[in-house]
């Protein structure tokens, strides 16, 4: 009878002790507002809208969770979807999980993961980037950055001490046909007769001290048949090659770094994308940031500046609201849009180009 009562007590208690040992955790970020852009299309035309890819940050829910394994081994797991806030749909694609499905093992030697997620060019800017996927940042001038992950990926990153070291390899970086889009490029490779067919690969090294760091990444994207964006054959590649840093100096944070591409499916292959930033904590609850871009095509008139600025009032830890605004110039034959945003907004050839936003953030 009190075995009886022992067994019942142990499986009572069975639940109970699975759920301390694993946690899984819901969160996610609402982040729209209302954006005007100016001088749109051959027109010249100025257009009111909501966002649907990004304000200061995309839009996004998921779950991450993690098992204690024993021994200093947990396994883990993330889904994560993107949305585009003024109508619920999806983006990154209309794929369920479009910004990061994946599981893996971790202890002290690093995390190893599979499935769809970033690569060692996400991480590598993400400091240094001051204004990384704002409205008006980086993605403007190469959408790709603010997309930098992987399909059938298998992922490595581990941290010792200040060196930071990661690497991934996909087998068919983009199986979505969402395009033509940096979320939607129709490149799923896996194929046994083109084993260069869609693959990714990416490495990086970085070392952070506690008030400054450095960090250098490469990442290598092939192409496909019917593959969008000029990369129609394996034989064709897309690489960046990322060298960044930056600084923290009392309530400031300053940021800085260059992106070199070679793209074999642009007339114009070889470019240079360089930043530097700033953001400062005038209060507590009031921080304004600011950054400048330059993009640079080799051997030809195709350049752009890039001037954006943001004001951010924090309300809590978790709600904030800001203002942003952003002007770009094109060079040559350049029709860049100012924003990035949201698709359509771009000028003509050549054409200038402002943009401001008011919106709110709610992180949960």
């Amino acid at each position: 009878m009190n075995i009886g009562k022992y067994a019942a007590g142990l499986l009572a208690a069975a639940p109970l002790l699975a759920s301390a040992q694993s946690s899984v955790t819901l969160y996610g970020v609402v982040d729209t507002g209302v954006e005007y852009v100016s001088n749109v299309g051959a027109g010249g035309h100025g257009v009111v809208r909501m966002n649907t890819l990004t304000g200061t940050v995309p839009s996004r829910w998921g779950l991450r969770g993690t098992e204690d394994l024993g021994g200093g081994l947990k396994s883990i797991f993330v889904l994560e979807s993107g949305f585009a806030p003024d109508s619920g749909t999806p983006n990154q694609g209309g794929r369920l999980f479009g910004r990061q499905a994946l599981v893996g093992l971790s202890n002290q030697w690093g995390q190893i993961s599979f499935g769809r997620q970033y690569t060692m060019l996400f991480w590598a800017t993400l400091d240094p980037d001051i204004l990384g996927p704002n409205a008006f940042g980086s993605g403007s001038l190469d959408s790709y950055l603010p997309n930098t992950r992987a399909d059938n990926s298998i992922a490595y990153k581990g941290t010792f001490g200040g060196l930071t070291l990661g690497a991934t390899y996909s087998f068919g970086r983009d199986n979505a046909n969402g395009g033509p889009s940096p979320s939607g490029t129709n490149c799923g490779g896996e194929n046994p007769a083109d084993k260069s067919q869609c693959r990714e690969w990416s490495a990086m090294i970085g070392w952070d001290q506690k008030w400054w760091g450095v960090t250098a990444a490469y990442d290598s994207q092939r192409g496909g048949p019917g593959a969008f964006g000029g990369l129609t054959s394996s034989s064709l590649r897309d690489d960046r090659a990322s060298l960044s840093g930056y600084v923290l100096l009392n309530k400031t944070k300053l940021g800085a770094g260059v992106i070199r591409r070679e793209n074999q499916g642009s007339v114009t292959p070889l470019s240079e994308l360089y930043y530097i930033g700033a953001a400062y904590d005038i209060t507590p609850a009031f921080t304004l940031a600011g950054q400048v871009y330059y993009l640079n095509y080799q051997n030809s008139d195709n350049k752009a500046m890039l001037y954006a600025v943001r004001g951010m009032y924090n309300f809590s830890k978790r709600t904030a609201v800001y203002a942003t605004a952003g002007y770009i110039n094109n060079d040559g034959t350049l029709a860049m849009s100012v924003s990035g945003a949201q698709a359509g907004a771009n000028p003509k050839p050549g054409g200038q180009q402002f943009g401001a936003m008011m919106g709110i953030k709610h992180i949960f």
